[in-house]
């Protein structure tokens, strides 16, 4: 049985026990955070898993998600074999101006061309630079957590070797560009050196 201001009585001694406690205040921005790995923060593409399936687009609650492909001819990989068709993905954008963080995107990705980032920290003065085109989606991929290896001899992550494989080919084919470019100017420099003089033409 409650005697006439217990409730008065219990309110005071939370009050109390709270003030006697030490305020712990997360002092933001100069102190980041410590997210899990699992936060959803923004979504990270990546393309090179991506077969322009639809299923994120036509899951998607909010439809946030807008995807453009093109069908493209591959000749065959065999003398005699048949030519396939593949479509080529040419837009990928997500309005996170209308994206809910719900996950479906993700979770019925069935080829992995989607994860979560705990990265937050992308507002913006115009909302129109909300939407993020494949190439912003696909610079929040290198924010993704590596997942927790299962085996400390594990084989690396297909999804990493992919993305190294990406990066490296186009490094290469822009080394081969600059060299081939300077041996082009090279070569036209010996030319002019070359070249014999015409009667009066150092006159």
């Amino acid at each position: 049985m409650s005697f006439p201001g217990s409730g008065l009585a219990k309110g005071l001694a939370v009050t109390l026990r709270t003030m006697t406690k030490r305020s712990v205040t997360a002092q933001y921005p100069d102190v980041q955070p410590d997210l899990p790995p699992r936060t959803r923060g923004v979504i990270g593409l990546f393309e090179e898993n991506c077969t322009v399936c639809m299923l994120c687009a036509r899951e998607c609650p909010d439809w946030c998600i807008y995807i453009d492909s093109h069908k493209e001819t591959v000749p065959p990989a065999a003398p005699g074999g048949r030519e396939r068709s593949r479509n080529v993905l040419d837009r990928f954008a997500i309005d996170f101006a209308l994206c809910m963080y719900c996950g479906i995107c993700i979770e019925v990705c069935p080829f992995d061309a989607l994860f979560w980032s705990p990265e937050f920290e992308y507002a913006e003065t115009d909302i129109r630079d909300l939407t993020h085109e494949r190439d912003k989606l696909r610079e929040w991929m290198w924010t993704v957590p590596e997942p927790p290896a299962l085996d400390p001899a594990a084989e690396e992550p297909k999804e990493l070797v992919a993305a190294r494989k990406a990066a490296d080919k186009l490094a290469a084919q822009q080394a081969a560009e600059a060299e081939a470019q300077a041996q082009a100017e090279a070569a036209d420099r010996g030319g002019d050196q070359d070249r014999p003089e015409t009667p009066g033409e150092g006159q």
